[in-house]
């Protein structure tokens, strides 16, 4: 007996990342509207607080836009965004996708106060690392899509993916795109990660979400380096997630002062923005909540991590991003902003001993920044260090080049 024609005719040869998925049973018929009310049930039931639906065109405009960005150099060291890829055409990702359907998952916005010598960390990174709670929760959501409406092709995006997220959520009507870049949910405002889920069934599309920052500028206003060159325009080089993230050298010297004591990442334009400060925002993913040891971390301890710490530390966090001399550098560079006479002791330590140059750099601009006075320190740096850079650093500090 010949076997039954597959529901999926190119099977053999899926485009990478996408997966095909089956019902568990035969699903009832229903009309498209019935479906779109059904998945956006089981989307909430899966912990998204918005969920929408739009086509699959090219995002042209965005496009545009994209391309003047990296123009300007804008995208810093962030090589992976210089990719031939099209980040704005979904059926690059699923060439036979009819829908995108776009989600919002929110994370912890709770602001622990910051003991003297303690690291500030980005609150989407204090609880598990949102990439493998969001591709889990979509490929479940795929399922279940499977089990409403029959067999389909899926690929799940999240922002490793080559695709335009922010534009997507807007067009899909989850939220629109506010001045700092951000996607703004409703009700919900910007703590919130983003997803999205192509898919090859046909689906009726919501409205997308107009602007609404009005003329409001505090995000704008608020950046402590100038990272906004306007409206919508960010120059990533400046930006202090940049910096403490993806930048892997040197982090420039008038910039530093501006860090104050953040080791990864940056929430300031989104503390200020109206929509953060709704009196009924919604709790957390329960796998996003802040963690303890990732609210505020000693910055000692982080300037001093070994492998087996580094590792304890980060495993399954957002924080496997940066390596371990990349956080004992923002480390270093926040000791400096903490104008804390208990700093200066582990910064002159970290300046004759740390293993790591780019470490021992830091510390010696952060040892200028703590204790001018410190010139035995310096000086010894400045003819001892076998580093060009950690010497340069130190001379630069007993120079008194830096911003107080």
């Amino acid at each position: 007996m010949a076997a039954p024609p597959s529901p999926f005719p190119n099977a053999d040869a899926l485009q990478p990342g996408v997966t095909r998925h089956e019902p568990r049973a035969a699903p009832r018929r229903r009309t498209p509207d019935e479906r779109v009310r059904e998945i956006r049930g089981v989307a909430r039931a899966l912990g998204f607080v918005a969920v929408g639906f739009t086509h699959v065109a090219p995002f042209e405009a965005d496009a545009g836009h994209l391309s003047r960005w990296r123009a300007r150099g804008w995208q810093g060291e962030m090589r992976y965004l210089e990719a031939p890829a099209d980040r704005t055409s979904p059926r690059a990702l699923l060439g036979s996708a009819q829908t995108l359907i776009a989600v919002a998952l929110p994370h912890s916005r709770d602001v622990p106060p910051t003991p003297a010598l303690g690291a500030m960390i980005a609150r989407y990174a204090q609880g598990a690392d949102y990439h493998g709670v969001l591709k889990q929760r979509l490929r479940e959501l795929a399922d279940r899509i499977a089990d409403l409406a029959g067999p389909v092709l899926a690929r799940v995006c999240v922002d490793t993916a080559p695709l335009t997220e922010h534009a997507a959520a807007a067009r899909a009507g989850v939220g629109f795109v506010g001045r700092n870049t951000l996607t703004i949910v409703p009700g919900v405002g910007s703590y919130v990660l983003l997803g999205e889920l192509l898919v090859d069934l046909a689906l009726p599309p919501d409205e997308p979400a107009a602007p609404r920052c009005g003329r409001c500028s505090r995000c704008l206003d608020s950046c402590p380096t100038g990272a906004f060159a306007g409206p919508y325009q960010l120059d990533a080089r400046r930006c202090i997630s940049y910096l403490t993230i993806e930048l892997r050298g040197p982090i420039p010297n008038e910039l530093r002062p501006l860090m104050g004591q953040r080791v990864f990442g940056c929430d300031i334009c989104q503390q200020v923005c109206p929509y953060n400060h709704r009196r009924r925002a919604p709790l957390p993913d329960e796998q996003l909540r802040s963690r303890s040891e990732l609210a505020t971390p000693a910055l000692v301890d982080l300037l001093w991590l070994g492998s087996a710490a580094y590792r304890r530390l980060t495993r399954g966090t957002a924080l496997e991003r940066v390596s371990r001399s990349r956080l004992a550098r923002n480390a270093a560079v926040a000791l400096g902003n903490t104008a804390e006479p208990a700093a200066i002791e582990p910064v002159v330590r970290a300046l004759a001993a740390h293993p790591n140059a780019l470490v021992r750099g830091h510390a010696a601009w952060a040892l200028g920044r703590l204790d001018p006075s410190a010139r035995e320190s310096l000086e010894r740096a400045t003819t001892d260090d076998p580093d060009p850079f950690v010497r340069d650093e130190a001379r630069i500090a007993l120079r008194g080049e830096w911003e107080r």
